[in-house]
């Protein structure tokens, strides 16, 4: 059964945030809260993590996980960010955003989609992430919690622990938060070309 953290969602606790980061450098696959909706998440490095994530979720090589990142500087190491993009990026964070872009080198083969060599990444808006990723000090290779026929992500952490509590090691409960993903935008095309609409909001984007 995963360990269940109780976390304050406005001011984490900075012991449980180490005591996280150490289980996640120990090969830990965890959920957490989000400004969009509860997630998966592991080390980038942790392949055996990555899988099983991807079982969890039943879903194959094609589906993106995301990089979840502190700032527009993180970002520009794993993607190509022309100014166009960055304006555009620097308009949408932190927020309810996923942006699929050019990945660089600095991304494994295996976190990118195997045809187009892209990466999904994003920078959230929540205390608990922010606390998390500052004590991580690297991003977080992450995947929305919506189990395969459900309609919408968990949100409960009561729900969310009796359906996964056994397939995660780890439990971040900062109580409900929402349910809606992001908005995923594509920007490697001429324009910025919108693949789902969630939570974050079109106008901040110039795209409503």
């Amino acid at each position: 059964m995963a360990q269940h953290f109780q976390i304050h969602p406005d001011n984490p606790q900075p012991r449980l945030m180490r005591e996280a980061v150490k289980l996640l450098r120990g090969g830990a696959v965890m959920a957490y809260p989000t400004d969009s909706s509860y997630a998966l998440g592991c080390m980038i490095g942790n392949k055996d993590g990555m899988e099983r994530i991807r079982a969890l979720r039943q879903v194959d090589d094609k589906h993106h996980f995301t990089l979840i990142c502190r700032d527009l500087s993180e970002i520009a190491r794993y993607a190509r960010v022309d100014n166009r993009q960055y304006r555009l990026l620097k308009a949408a964070t932190p927020g309810s955003y996923t942006f699929i872009l050019e990945a660089t080198r600095e991304v494994p083969r295996r976190l990118q989609h195997p045809k187009r060599s892209t990466i999904g990444l994003r920078v959230p808006h929540h205390p608990v992430i922010d606390a998390l990723l500052a004590e991580l000090d690297e991003p977080l290779l992450s995947m929305t919690l919506q189990l395969p026929g459900d309609d919408y992500p968990l949100n409960d952490p009561d729900d969310l622990l009796e359906r996964v509590g056994n397939r995660v090691d780890l439990v971040l409960d900062a109580g409900h938060c929402g349910i809606e993903p992001t908005t995923v935008v594509d920007l490697t095309g001429g324009a910025p070309e919108v693949l789902r609409q969630g939570a974050g909001d079109l106008a901040r984007l110039g795209l409503a």
